[in-house]
This record gives C-alpha cells, structure tokens and sequence, in this order.
C-alpha cells in the first residue's frame, strides 16, 4: 500500500474520529488516503483554528485531537495552537506537511525548518524519513500526547515519502497504566494532615482529569477542609459542594487567597505552575506553612513551592490511598477544621457573586451577565473563554458543578 494509506490506518488505530485543518499540495496524497476512511475531516479558515479545536476536543475527551497544516505559512500559522496545546496541557497530535525529502537540504520554496521551530513549543516532534517508520512514529506521538502531563506531539510527513510504497502493518494502541503512588509517602501525607489545625486544598487542572475530582471531593468531605480550585481546575469539586470555596487568582488579596495566608497545610492536587506561580498565594509564614504535593509527576523546583511530601503517581490512585488511611485513623486524631471560617468565607464569596443579579442599568455589569448565563446553563453544558479582562471576570463569578465545563486557556493564555 501507498504510505499515506498506512498512515490513515495508523490514525484508525487510535481512534481518530476527525481531522480539523487546512491542507496544502503537500498533502494531497494524505487527503486522498482519507477519502476512503471513516475519518472526518473538518475544513478549517486558518491553521491556528484547526489546533485550537483539536485542543478543546483532547481536554473534553482525554484522547489526542488531530490537527494538520501544510508545510511553510501553513507551519507557522499553527504554531500559536501547538503552543497554546501543550502548554494548556491538551493532548493533540499535528500532522505538517513537508516538500520532498530531496529538497530539504538546500534553498527551496518554502522549504524551512519546520520540526526545529516546533520542537521548543511542543511535547515531541518529528520527521518521517522512510515510509517503514510511520507505524512506529505515529504509536509514538498519541502514547506521548496522551500520557502525563499530557501535551502536544508534531508529524512532519514529506510529499515524497508520503508516496511510497510500504508493506507494514499499524501497531496495536495499548493502554498504560499508571505508578500507584508510594504508601510510605501517603502515610507520611497523612501524618502531617493529623497534626495540622487549618489545612486548605488547592485543586488544579490534574485533578478534573483521570477520575481524579470524585476522589478530591471525598478528601475534603473527610477531613471537613475547604477546596479552591485554579482557572483550569473548575469542577474539581461542584460549586453546589459547601466546601467548595471557589476560584483562586483574578487578585492576590481576593477572600479566597487569603485563605491560604492563614493555612497551616496546603494539599496540592494536580497543581500546576504553568497556572498560577505560587508566590501569589504562598505569600506568609512560609516557613511554618506544610505543603502536600499530590500529582502524576514530581513538583516543579520553585523557591515558593517546597513540598514536604510528594505523593507522585496516579493522582485518583493517590487520593484514594490517603482516604482509606485517613478512614482507618481515628477521628480525634484528624485537623479539626474551622468550619465556622470556611462556611463564612464561601458565604462571602456566594453572596458576593449574586450582588448583582437584579441589576437592570445598562451596559449591562459582568457580574449580571455571568449570573444569568449560569441560570440558564445546565451541569453538563460548557462555556468556552478567550482570554483578556472578561477571562478574569470568568474564573471570579462563573463557577461549574462538573469538571471541564468551564475551558479557559491558562497556560500558554491565547
């Protein structure tokens, strides 16, 4: 079979359902393989347009969004969403176009470097050279895209190699599971959770993933602690939840921040710093302040973010350790939470959020317009948000009751 054939066979494997791009002459043979395929294609207006909802469709689905450009303009147009994908921690794969592998070495049209100019920006990137590689390439781009921190995988597919005739087969998609997280760091977890007198969870964009927030939500029901999620991490716990204390981040003195101010204990899940630095809100007593770091992969090295403990592995996993153990304590040796304080401060918050929900002037307030878009929205239903000023006014007064139903770009911000 031709190797633009074998290639859409490889994307039938992993259970592509769609395609969103705009493809070039260097494609052609690529588009003509996908005639014959259940694939869909999803003709786009601008390359940077065909990443983005890749993007939305890897965070909604968990499996890698495909996008695809050609080689040169149709290259750099895209580069916006290859860094807005693997920044925003979305699994995507980006298959580019190239000119013939006999022009790549010398001046030619359009010919450019397009694997070195992506390489910064994504998660892996790569060149298919001989038609024999294409099984083991493509394998490799969803497995990396897909695993931990999940991000974004590039395919440069020559014309001339896309011609070829090759006689391999796809490589079967297999399913990786996981580390458990180590027990002597959970039970270590568990021992500064007993000795702490106000401890807080701060919720990130890990946690809406892998099973993850129904675990979180348990956590905070068990120990009585108040949860505060980051832009990208709504719907970790619902906003109906009493312990839900809302987002963190439009300021540093906003009520929720200055929670982490008088905490003891904070106990990170799937917190990440491409977010939200933590010297925003790990501003005092540092020194005195514990943190738990629970996520897939080690903390990022940050002179205000020094665990105390990590527990790294699967994250449901790891949150499910520390329940069973926390449930096998007993209770008197447990923080007792300020509950009077947490029910106050989300009292603060809530009423703060409804202030303006009878509010008739014109132009019609932020506050009014997200109070009444959030009435009308059901649990499941999603608001997307481009980012400037309105996003901030998104993650302040918009809250969710399920994960990914608020998608904001928070990483790379596009």
């Amino acid at each position: 079979m031709k190797a633009s054939d074998l290639m859409i066979r490889c994307l039938e494997e992993e259970g592509v359902e769609r395609i969103y791009g705009v493809p070039g002459e260097e494609n052609a043979d690529f588009m003509i393989s996908l005639i014959n395929s259940h694939i869909e294609f999803i003709l786009c207006r601008h390359e940077q347009a065909a990443a983005f909802m890749a993007d939305a469709y890897g965070r909604l689905t968990g499996k890698a969004g495909v996008c695809l450009g050609t080689l040169g303009p149709g290259v750099t147009n895209l580069l916006t969403g290859i860094a807005d994908g693997n920044m925003d921690r979305a699994p995507v794969v980006a298959i580019i176009g190239q000119g013939s592998t006999k022009r790549l070495h010398k001046e030619s049209h359009q010919i450019m470097d397009s694997i070195r100019m992506c390489e910064p920006i994504s998660k892996w990137s790569q060149t298919i050279l001989a038609a024999g590689t294409i099984t083991e390439i493509v394998r490799k781009a969803f497995k990396i895209a897909e695993e931990e921190k999940p991000g974004l995988t590039v395919i440069e597919l020559p014309e001339d190699i896309a011609k070829e005739d090759v006689d391999n087969k796809p490589m079967t998609r297999t399913t990786v599971r996981r580390p458990a997280a180590d027990h002597k760091a959970v039970s270590l977890a568990a021992d500064l959770i007993g000795e702490a007198k106000n401890p807080i969870i701060l919720a990130g964009n890990g946690a809406i993933r892998k099973r993850a927030a129904n675990q979180l939500t348990k956590l905070a029901h068990n120990l009585g602690v108040g949860v505060v999620n980051t832009f990208m991490g709504k719907g970790a716990i619902s906003m109906d939840d009493d312990h839900c204390l809302y987002t963190m981040g439009l300021g540093q003195g906003d009520y929720n921040n200055l929670a982490f101010d008088t905490a003891d204990l904070v106990i990170s899940c799937g917190y990440d710093l491409v977010e939200y630095a933590p010297g925003k809100w790990n501003r005092t007593n540092k020194e005195d302040k514990k943190i738990i770091h629970m996520d897939f992969w080690p903390a990022e090295v940050d002179r205000d973010y020094l665990p105390d403990v990590e527990i790294v592995g699967d994250l449901a996993d790891g949150l499910w350790q520390l329940n069973k153990l926390l449930e096998k304590r007993h209770k008197e040796k447990l923080p007792l939470f300020d509950i009077k304080t947490r029910g106050n401060l989300r009292t603060q918050l809530t009423e703060d959020f409804a202030a303006e929900k009878d509010d008739q002037s014109c132009p019609m307030k932020p506050q009014k317009i997200l109070w009444d878009v959030r009435q009308v929205m059901g649990p499941s239903d999603i608001l997307l948000s481009d980012v400037g000023a309105h996003k901030m006014w998104i993650s302040r007064y918009y809250q969710c009751q399920e994960p990914n139903t608020c998608l904001i770009s928070n990483g790379f911000c596009t």
